[in-house]
């Protein structure tokens, strides 16, 4: 082969490689620093831009895009003396790609080591319930910061967040047995405001209950007292009205005697001497008042169907008395007693019938 030919083709691939070592593309939100011998010369932009091959040195793109960076899991001592450890995120932001290339010779790393020792200041200050309540506080500290270290790198830091903070073990079972004891401890409370709510609804039903049968009850024995009241003054005048004598007295009061002696607790009954008297009368009253006929008149004596009558109701009581002595009594069946008390003046009697009862008894 020519060595002329030769010679041709290899100015031809210089001359193509020097071209293309001469011209650099840069993508949109990168920059790419330029040394000429040795000193920083620019910083090319994105787009199509040009460089003197073997006199101008590129060095690697940076990234102008907003960054994030996690960093592990770092012991923080708090002001308790407990270690905890904290999990940071920060977002940053490259601005100045120059001041990143030449500030500073690893900004991740710096920024890294930064943010820790930034987190042990501000978490040293503040104990375990401070420090797992307070992680706004402690972001917007460690952002201040960090954005005023790393302002010289031509880096801005955007936000830091705190992505955990794990207390011990030991610490995490006691929060745990103190978070079950506030729960229960609440909900002791409103059961109890739930039962004393209860009772006392229940007491003021009660209340209002009593009051209203209270009510009714006095109601209907107001109303029961009226009718009884009207009832007695009804009787009352009724008896002045008609003015009964003392035949229809005694027949009632010899009406009366049976029923005297049903009492379960009547083991002693007294017999009124007047009860024959009483007898006599009503059988002159019912002999006198009722008429009869003339085979009565001829077959019977005057008072003679009524003295029978009397008898029999007069027996009739003698006998309820004795059986009632007799089921109440241990010892067998009692003695009537016959007494010679005054019997009390019916009210319904006027003035002037009062003497003529009292001259009867003296006589008997």
């Amino acid at each position: 082969m020519d060595p002329l030919l030769i010679a041709g083709l290899l100015v031809i691939l210089f001359a193509v490689f020097t071209v293309l070592k001469a011209v650099r593309i840069i993508p949109q939100a990168r920059a790419r620093n330029v040394e000429r011998l040795g000193r920083y010369h620019r910083t090319l932009k994105p787009g199509l831009n040009f460089v003197i091959p073997y006199v101008d040195r590129v060095y690697p793109m940076i990234d102008l895009r907003e960054q994030v960076v996690s960093f592990r899991p770092q012991p923080v001592i708090t002001e308790d003396n407990l270690v905890v450890e904290i999990d940071t995120v920060l977002y940053f932001q490259v601005t100045d790609p120059r001041a990143a290339a030449y500030e500073i010779a690893n900004y991740i790393q710096a920024v890294e080591q930064l943010t820790v020792t930034t987190l042990r200041n501000v978490v040293g200050s503040m104990d375990l319930e401070k420090t797992l309540t307070s992680r706004d506080t402690i972001n917007s500290q460690l952002r201040g910061v960090l954005d005023e270290a790393t302002g010289k790198w031509g880096i801005r830091v955007n936000r830091v967040e705190i992505k955990a903070i794990d207390p011990p073990k030991t610490i995490k079972d006691a929060m745990e047995k103190q978070m079950r004891a506030e729960r229960d401890k609440r909900a002791a409370i409103l059961n109890a405001e739930g039962q004393r709510q209860s009772q006392i609804l229940t007491a003021e039903g009660d209340k209002q209950s009593s009051i209203l049968r209270a009510e009714g009850q006095r109601a209907a024995a107001i109303l029961e007292a009226e009718g009884q009241s009207r009832a007695i003054d009804q009787v009352f005048q009724a008896v002045h009205r008609n003015d009964p004598d003392p035949k229809l007295l005694a027949y009632q009061y010899l009406q009366v005697l049976p029923q005297l002696a049903q009492g379960s607790g009547n083991t002693f009954w007294v017999i009124p001497s007047e009860v024959t008297s009483a007898l006599q009368g009503v059988s002159k009253a019912f002999t006198e008042a009722l008429p009869k006929s003339a085979a009565t008149r001829e077959e019977l004596p005057p008072s003679a169907e009524m003295d029978e009558e009397v008898a029999k109701a007069a027996e009739a009581a003698a006998e309820a008395v004795a059986d009632a002595q007799e089921a109440e009594s241990p010892n067998g069946p009692r003695q009537l007693t016959q007494a010679v008390p005054e019997p009390a003046p019916f009210p319904g009697l006027d003035a002037e019938r009062a003497p003529a009862t009292e001259h009867n008894h003296q006589e008997h």
